[in-house]
């Protein structure tokens, strides 16, 4: 019984994206900000400088890779850690297809015209059309794989 519970358990598809350009520039910021903060010493500016230095140094732990996993009845893509994600149950999937985002969608999580972006890196995506009528975009680096396997998984 274990075993079934083991195989049931097992991703269909999973794949992590690295945001390297997002990493690199956070570490840029950060080290910028560092030279800063040591260069004008006591300032009332160093607090502008601390904010910032803390809010690059979080994103960063937040947001460096962005995984996806689909197994049998979700599929589920987090930031990170994990402490920021998403899940998605496959039987309110009605379809998907590949989108190209305008590079001023940018990266993060936000609206656009054509819903909700979750992206790390690139412009590729794959657009998921909920029942309810919701749309959804996935940025990812493999976005043929990640389709089939959405479809593999809608039966």
């Amino acid at each position: 019984m274990r075993e079934i519970g083991l195989l049931l358990m097992t991703p269909r598809y999973k794949h992590t994206q690295i945001g390297y350009v997002w990493i690199i520039s956070l570490v840029a910021m950060l080290i910028y900000t560092s030279y800063f903060i040591i260069l004008i010493g006591l300032n009332p500016f160093l607090i502008i400088l601390i904010i910032l230095f803390v809010t690059f140094a979080i994103c960063l732990a937040l947001f460096p890779t962005l995984s996806i996993e689909i197994n049998e009845n979700n599929l589920e893509m987090r930031f990170g850690p994990g402490i920021i994600k998403k899940n998605f149950l496959l039987r309110d999937i009605e379809s998907c297809r590949m989108v190209k985002n305008h590079w001023y969608y940018g990266w993060g999580i936000h609206l656009t015209p054509h819903g909700w972006l979750y992206n790390i890196s690139g412009f590729l995506a794959v657009e998921i059309q909920m029942k309810s009528g919701k749309k959804y975009r996935i940025g990812t680096d493999e976005p043929k794989k990640f389709i089939k396997a959405i479809q593999q998984s809608l039966g």
